[in-house]
Protein backbone atom coordinates (compact mmCIF):
# COMPACT_ATOMS: atom_id res chain seq x y z
CA UNK A 1 0.00 0.00 0.00
CA UNK A 2 1.36 3.46 -0.92
CA UNK A 3 1.78 6.15 1.76
CA UNK A 4 -0.38 9.21 1.26
CA UNK A 5 1.50 12.20 1.82
CA UNK A 6 -0.65 14.35 3.70
CA UNK A 7 0.29 18.32 2.87
CA UNK A 8 -1.65 21.58 3.70
CA UNK A 9 -1.25 24.45 1.31
CA UNK A 10 -2.02 27.94 2.75
CA UNK A 11 -2.73 29.94 -0.06
CA UNK A 12 -1.18 33.14 1.71
CA UNK A 13 2.30 31.12 1.76
CA UNK A 14 2.87 30.32 -1.68
CA UNK A 15 6.57 28.94 -1.16
CA UNK A 16 5.63 26.84 1.22
CA UNK A 17 5.70 23.08 0.71
CA UNK A 18 5.67 22.96 -2.20
CA UNK A 19 9.51 23.19 -3.54
CA UNK A 20 9.58 19.46 -2.78
CA UNK A 21 7.19 18.64 -5.82
CA UNK A 22 8.62 20.83 -8.20
CA UNK A 23 10.75 18.95 -11.16
CA UNK A 24 13.56 21.52 -11.51
CA UNK A 25 14.92 21.30 -15.42
CA UNK A 26 18.49 23.02 -15.65
CA UNK A 27 20.30 22.88 -19.26
CA UNK A 28 23.52 21.50 -19.03
CA UNK A 29 26.03 23.70 -20.96
CA UNK A 30 28.10 21.07 -22.71
CA UNK A 31 26.43 17.83 -23.38
CA UNK A 32 27.04 15.74 -26.66
CA UNK A 33 24.08 15.36 -28.95
CA UNK A 34 23.16 11.86 -28.04
CA UNK A 35 22.56 12.62 -24.49
CA UNK A 36 20.90 15.85 -25.07
CA UNK A 37 18.90 13.55 -27.62
CA UNK A 38 17.88 11.13 -24.63
CA UNK A 39 17.37 13.80 -22.20
CA UNK A 40 15.22 15.45 -24.27
CA UNK A 41 12.80 12.00 -24.62
CA UNK A 42 12.95 11.34 -20.96
CA UNK A 43 11.72 14.79 -20.43
CA UNK A 44 9.18 13.91 -23.40
CA UNK A 45 8.20 10.99 -21.49
CA UNK A 46 7.11 13.06 -18.26
CA UNK A 47 5.27 15.38 -20.17
CA UNK A 48 2.96 13.67 -22.04
CA UNK A 49 1.74 11.54 -19.15
CA UNK A 50 -1.71 10.19 -18.71
CA UNK A 51 -3.69 13.54 -16.68
CA UNK A 52 -4.48 13.16 -13.08
CA UNK A 53 -8.11 12.86 -12.01
CA UNK A 54 -8.48 15.25 -9.12
CA UNK A 55 -11.63 15.67 -7.08
CA UNK A 56 -12.39 19.05 -5.36
CA UNK A 57 -14.53 19.32 -2.38
CA UNK A 58 -15.23 21.42 0.52
CA UNK A 59 -17.56 23.78 2.92
CA UNK A 60 -20.98 25.67 1.48
CA UNK A 61 -19.26 29.28 1.06
CA UNK A 62 -15.59 28.19 0.68
CA UNK A 63 -15.12 29.39 -3.00
CA UNK A 64 -15.44 26.53 -4.64
CA UNK A 65 -17.07 27.28 -7.76
CA UNK A 66 -15.81 30.58 -8.10
CA UNK A 67 -11.67 28.76 -7.48
CA UNK A 68 -12.72 26.01 -10.61
CA UNK A 69 -14.16 29.06 -13.02
CA UNK A 70 -10.53 30.53 -12.63
CA UNK A 71 -8.71 27.76 -12.71
CA UNK A 72 -10.55 26.78 -16.35
CA UNK A 73 -10.46 30.47 -17.30
CA UNK A 74 -6.27 30.61 -16.60
CA UNK A 75 -5.71 27.11 -17.79
CA UNK A 76 -8.15 25.94 -20.45
CA UNK A 77 -5.61 23.60 -22.39
CA UNK A 78 -4.62 21.76 -18.92
CA UNK A 79 -8.00 21.22 -17.50
CA UNK A 80 -11.23 19.44 -18.20
CA UNK A 81 -13.69 19.90 -15.23
CA UNK A 82 -16.32 16.34 -15.82
CA UNK A 83 -19.53 16.27 -17.30
CA UNK A 84 -22.02 15.04 -15.05
CA UNK A 85 -24.97 12.96 -16.67
CA UNK A 86 -28.68 13.39 -15.27
CA UNK A 87 -31.95 11.96 -15.69
CA UNK A 88 -33.45 15.60 -14.86
CA UNK A 89 -35.05 17.60 -18.09
CA UNK A 90 -32.73 20.16 -19.96
CA UNK A 91 -33.23 23.84 -18.81
CA UNK A 92 -33.29 26.21 -21.63
CA UNK A 93 -30.18 27.32 -23.00
CA UNK A 94 -28.67 23.97 -21.19
CA UNK A 95 -26.84 21.55 -24.38
CA UNK A 96 -25.76 18.06 -24.12
CA UNK A 97 -22.78 17.15 -23.41
CA UNK A 98 -22.03 20.81 -22.57
CA UNK A 99 -23.83 21.60 -19.17
CA UNK A 100 -24.92 17.56 -18.57
CA UNK A 101 -25.28 14.39 -20.55
CA UNK A 102 -29.19 14.21 -20.29
CA UNK A 103 -30.55 10.77 -20.07
CA UNK A 104 -33.81 8.68 -19.61
CA UNK A 105 -33.74 6.58 -16.13
CA UNK A 106 -33.72 4.08 -17.93
CA UNK A 107 -30.33 5.11 -19.91
CA UNK A 108 -29.21 5.90 -16.25
CA UNK A 109 -29.87 3.03 -15.03
CA UNK A 110 -28.39 0.31 -17.33
CA UNK A 111 -24.89 2.58 -16.62
CA UNK A 112 -25.19 2.09 -13.05
CA UNK A 113 -25.72 -1.59 -13.98
CA UNK A 114 -22.84 -1.43 -16.51
CA UNK A 115 -20.65 0.29 -13.81
CA UNK A 116 -20.20 2.96 -15.87
CA UNK A 117 -20.34 5.83 -13.25
CA UNK A 118 -17.56 6.85 -11.45
CA UNK A 119 -19.84 8.21 -8.98
CA UNK A 120 -23.82 8.45 -8.81
CA UNK A 121 -26.69 10.23 -6.09
CA UNK A 122 -29.83 10.83 -6.17
CA UNK A 123 -31.20 13.75 -5.59
CA UNK A 124 -34.56 15.61 -5.72
CA UNK A 125 -36.33 12.51 -7.80
CA UNK A 126 -33.58 12.33 -10.33
CA UNK A 127 -30.08 10.77 -11.33
CA UNK A 128 -26.88 12.77 -10.99
CA UNK A 129 -23.14 10.71 -11.82
CA UNK A 130 -20.17 10.98 -13.26
CA UNK A 131 -19.56 9.21 -16.76
CA UNK A 132 -16.27 6.84 -16.49
CA UNK A 133 -16.21 6.93 -20.47
CA UNK A 134 -15.80 10.72 -20.56
CA UNK A 135 -13.58 10.68 -17.80
CA UNK A 136 -11.18 8.17 -19.33
CA UNK A 137 -10.78 9.86 -22.40
CA UNK A 138 -9.95 13.26 -21.16
CA UNK A 139 -7.61 11.64 -18.85
CA UNK A 140 -6.21 9.32 -21.63
CA UNK A 141 -4.97 12.54 -23.77
CA UNK A 142 -3.35 14.10 -21.32
CA UNK A 143 -5.99 16.38 -19.52
CA UNK A 144 -6.18 16.76 -15.65
CA UNK A 145 -10.15 16.36 -15.01
CA UNK A 146 -11.41 17.80 -12.02
CA UNK A 147 -15.13 16.85 -10.27
CA UNK A 148 -16.31 18.89 -7.91
CA UNK A 149 -18.23 16.77 -5.61
CA UNK A 150 -19.22 16.55 -2.27
CA UNK A 151 -17.09 14.41 0.45
CA UNK A 152 -18.99 11.26 0.47
CA UNK A 153 -19.10 11.05 -3.11
CA UNK A 154 -15.37 11.94 -2.82
CA UNK A 155 -14.09 9.14 -0.53
CA UNK A 156 -15.79 6.87 -2.81
CA UNK A 157 -14.14 7.98 -5.41
CA UNK A 158 -10.58 7.47 -3.68
CA UNK A 159 -11.48 4.03 -2.67
CA UNK A 160 -12.48 2.69 -6.15
CA UNK A 161 -9.15 4.78 -8.23
CA UNK A 162 -6.61 4.97 -5.16
CA UNK A 163 -4.21 7.40 -7.76
CA UNK A 164 -7.49 9.80 -7.26
CA UNK A 165 -5.77 13.71 -6.00
CA UNK A 166 -8.07 14.90 -3.46
CA UNK A 167 -8.53 18.49 -2.51
CA UNK A 168 -10.00 19.74 0.52
CA UNK A 169 -11.32 23.79 0.19
CA UNK A 170 -11.69 26.00 3.23
CA UNK A 171 -11.60 29.62 4.22
CA UNK A 172 -8.93 30.82 6.74
CA UNK A 173 -11.86 30.74 9.72
CA UNK A 174 -14.89 29.66 10.98
CA UNK A 175 -15.90 33.41 11.60
CA UNK A 176 -15.01 33.89 7.62
CA UNK A 177 -17.22 31.21 6.57
CA UNK A 178 -20.48 32.14 8.30
CA UNK A 179 -19.41 35.77 6.71
CA UNK A 180 -19.26 35.04 3.41
CA UNK A 181 -22.84 32.75 3.79
CA UNK A 182 -24.51 35.94 5.17
CA UNK A 183 -23.00 37.93 2.66
CA UNK A 184 -24.57 35.97 -0.21
CA UNK A 185 -27.51 37.78 1.00
CA UNK A 186 -29.99 34.98 -1.04
CA UNK A 187 -30.55 32.50 2.28
CA UNK A 188 -32.64 33.02 5.79
CA UNK A 189 -30.35 33.19 8.60
CA UNK A 190 -32.09 29.67 9.27
CA UNK A 191 -30.59 28.03 6.29
CA UNK A 192 -27.24 29.66 6.60
CA UNK A 193 -27.01 28.23 10.43
CA UNK A 194 -28.10 24.71 9.02
CA UNK A 195 -24.92 24.91 6.32
CA UNK A 196 -22.86 25.88 9.36
CA UNK A 197 -24.13 22.52 11.23
CA UNK A 198 -23.43 20.70 7.99
CA UNK A 199 -19.82 21.99 7.92
CA UNK A 200 -19.20 20.90 11.52
CA UNK A 201 -20.06 17.59 9.95
CA UNK A 202 -17.78 17.78 7.10
CA UNK A 203 -15.17 19.15 8.70
CA UNK A 204 -14.39 15.54 10.77
CA UNK A 205 -13.16 14.34 7.11
CA UNK A 206 -10.89 16.96 6.50
CA UNK A 207 -7.70 14.64 7.23
CA UNK A 208 -8.46 12.38 4.76
CA UNK A 209 -7.59 14.84 1.91
CA UNK A 210 -4.58 14.84 0.39
CA UNK A 211 -4.24 18.53 0.24
CA UNK A 212 -6.18 21.98 2.03
CA UNK A 213 -6.87 24.16 0.11
CA UNK A 214 -7.42 27.63 1.79
CA UNK A 215 -8.79 30.06 0.39
CA UNK A 216 -8.23 33.68 1.61
CA UNK A 217 -6.98 35.14 -1.76
CA UNK A 218 -8.64 33.79 -5.09
CA UNK A 219 -5.52 34.88 -7.33
CA UNK A 220 -3.08 33.48 -4.98
CA UNK A 221 -5.29 30.40 -4.42
CA UNK A 222 -5.76 29.62 -7.97
CA UNK A 223 -2.29 29.50 -8.93
CA UNK A 224 -1.14 27.53 -6.08
CA UNK A 225 -4.28 24.99 -6.30
CA UNK A 226 -2.48 24.89 -10.23
CA UNK A 227 0.96 23.92 -8.78
CA UNK A 228 -0.65 21.32 -6.43
CA UNK A 229 -1.68 19.56 -9.16
CA UNK A 230 0.77 19.88 -11.46
CA UNK A 231 3.31 18.36 -9.02
CA UNK A 232 1.61 15.29 -8.76
CA UNK A 233 2.79 14.39 -12.48
CA UNK A 234 6.20 14.03 -10.60
CA UNK A 235 5.21 11.78 -8.24
CA UNK A 236 7.33 8.77 -8.57
CA UNK A 237 4.29 6.25 -8.90
CA UNK A 238 2.71 8.25 -11.14
CA UNK A 239 6.25 7.71 -13.64
CA UNK A 240 6.47 4.18 -13.70
CA UNK A 241 7.16 3.29 -17.07
CA UNK A 242 9.66 6.11 -17.10
CA UNK A 243 11.26 5.27 -14.08
CA UNK A 244 11.97 1.62 -15.68
CA UNK A 245 12.95 3.12 -18.69
CA UNK A 246 15.29 5.71 -17.36
CA UNK A 247 17.17 2.15 -15.41
CA UNK A 248 16.93 0.34 -18.44
CA UNK A 249 19.27 3.11 -20.37
CA UNK A 250 21.67 3.40 -17.37
CA UNK A 251 22.18 -0.20 -17.84
CA UNK A 252 22.79 0.22 -21.07
CA UNK A 253 25.20 2.78 -20.83
CA UNK A 254 27.17 0.85 -18.17
CA UNK A 255 27.41 -1.96 -20.41
CA UNK A 256 28.69 0.18 -23.07
CA UNK A 257 31.38 1.83 -21.25
CA UNK A 258 32.94 -1.42 -19.91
Amino acid sequence: MRRREDARKQCSSPEKNLSSFRLCSRKRSAVDSTAAGKQKKSEGNLKMSRGILTVVSGFSGAGKGTLMKELMKRYEETYALSVSATTRNPREGEVDGREYFFKTTEEFEKMIAKEELIEYARYVENYYGTPRTYVEQQLEAGKDVILEIEIQGALKVKERFPDTLLLFVTPPSAKELRRRLVGRGTETMEVIESRLARAVEESEYMDQYDYLVINDDLDVCVSEMHKIIQGEHQRSFRNESFIQSMKQDLKGNVKGDR
